[in-house]
């Protein structure tokens, strides 16, 4: 009667084979925090590191404009094509719906046609600079894991610059530096990611790349290049990422730089697609933003697995007996030893560096007779401990008491006698092994 399970098994693995075949082996996702096991003593916990899935982080940001009164349509304002000065049939009116732009059309869903978007007013103040700064908050440090991509509807700027803070906006370094010009601009000479070594990854540059005025279609986005500079430890297709993951583990700074809790973009200088501004038409020059995409997740040390957005704030929900918004003390009674982050490393599992309890604080719950039912009749003793019925043993009398070589109890949770069947006996925890060993696999 064994033969079909050992076939079911042997599906199974092959089925799990196969699908790990589509993801890199060499390093863990890191999604689960805790599993149970089976040990000498009963069943375990076995604690791993664990984080959120990386998601888009726009859903739950706050965006805020200075000066705040810098989006057009208050008063109503007729605008032309950079590349056409004659062509002035766009118009901007905060109080009708179809031809307002309000900033929170940056992050809208982007498959409607025509495209939404954010403006600003024009340039009517020239020779005044007309600079704009749109900060994004989120209350919440989040760790970044794919690139920043601003897509403008007009001509990209010909200045900007790209901040950064990790203390909620008190304090702010740049990411990057985008000008026509880096010399002119910001007394830098241009680069790109691709000039960036491991040794200088860190290095704030002005490029050109993404300033080359209005002329061709495709060329909108601006870009922050996270994926280039992780590749600079994992390799081109990012297939090493137990190296990535090692630096990120001991180099504090490298973690700091791709973690976030706000970007503020200032837009420093408006396209204006020659050499000089046209001051007899000024309604040409503008910025216009029809998308942001902020790719990333919670930072939660590595102590959970999930963060949930509730009452307008984003929180993890901390396991390993930690707490706090990021995951980032131990819980109360749980000081027997300092907190620590978690560690990718050894790959794939990682350490999960768990608080443990205090010297004096309560006794860990080992039951509760609603999650962590006592089995095979046994009773909870205050939550600390299964009183067994006889014949049975383990921290949930999951095992049956062996009286000597080969023998035991004649019951098992109501069961026939094993006994009776001394080689379905043999067989039946190694089964219950291969099983476990199985679904840990999958």
């Amino acid at each position: 009667m064994f033969w079909p399970i050992l076939l079911t098994l042997q599906a199974v693995c092959t089925s799990v084979t196969h699908a790990m075949q589509h993801y890199p082996a060499v390093w863990g996702h890191y999604d689960v925090c805790k599993s149970q096991i089976y040990t000498e003593e009963g069943l375990a916990w076995d604690y791993m590191a664990c984080q959120p899935e990386a998601t888009d982080m726009t859903k739950y940001l706050r965006v805020a404009l200075d000066p705040p009164n810098i989006t057009c349509g208050d008063p109503p304002e007729t605008y032309c094509a950079l590349e056409n000065p004659y062509m002035c049939n766009n118009e901007c009116d905060a109080a009708t719906e179809e031809l307002a732009h309000p900033p929170e059309l940056m992050f809208d869903f982007e498959g409607r046609n025509p495209t939404t978007f954010w403006q600003s007013t024009s340039w009517k103040k020239y020779p005044k600079p007309l600079q704009v700064n749109i900060t994004l908050s989120w209350n919440k440090t989040i760790e970044l894991t794919d690139d920043i991509v601003i897509t403008f509807e007009s001509g990209r700027p010909e200045q900007m610059v790209l901040e950064k803070s990790l203390d909620y906006g008190r304090t702010w370094t740049p990411y990057q530096f985008y000008a026509t010009d880096c010399l002119d601009a910001f007394t830098m000479e241009p680069k790109t990611v691709n000039d960036l070594s491991q040794r200088t990854l860190l290095d704030i540059i002005c490029t050109e790349e993404y300033s080359r005025g209005y002329v061709w279609k495709n060329d909108k986005t601006v870009r922050f290049e996270i994926k280039d500079r992780f590749a600079l430890f994992a390799g081109p297709r990012l297939h090493n990422m137990a190296s990535l993951y090692g630096q990120l583990d001991t180099t504090k700074n490298l973690r700091d730089f791709f973690t976030i809790t706000d970007l503020r973009i200032r837009l420093l200088k408006p396209a204006t697609g020659a050499t000089m501004v046209d001051e007899n038409n000024l309604s040409r020059y503008f910025y216009a933003i029809s998308d942001i995409k902020v790719q990333g997740r919670c930072k939660c040390n590595l102590h959970a697995n999930s963060c949930v957005f509730d009452k307008g704030k984003l929180g993890c929900e901390c396991e390993h007996n930690t707490t706090g918004p990021d995951c980032s003390r131990c819980k109360r009674h749980y000081h027997g030893r300092a907190w620590s982050v978690g560690s990718y490393l050894p790959i794939p599992k990682g350490t999960a560096n768990i608080c443990i309890p205090s010297n004096h604080g309560p006794v860990p719950r080992v039951c509760d007779n609603a999650m962590l039912r006592c089995q095979n009749g046994g009773t909870c003793h205050h939550h600390q401990r299964c009183h067994c019925a006889p014949g049975f043993t383990g921290v949930l009398c999951e095992r049956a008491r062996c009286q000597g070589p080969g023998e035991c109890d004649d019951q098992l949770s109501g069961r026939a006698a094993l006994h009776h069947h001394p080689i379905k006996h043999r067989l039946f925890f190694p089964l219950v092994m291969i099983l476990l060993s199985v679904v840990s696999l999958c």
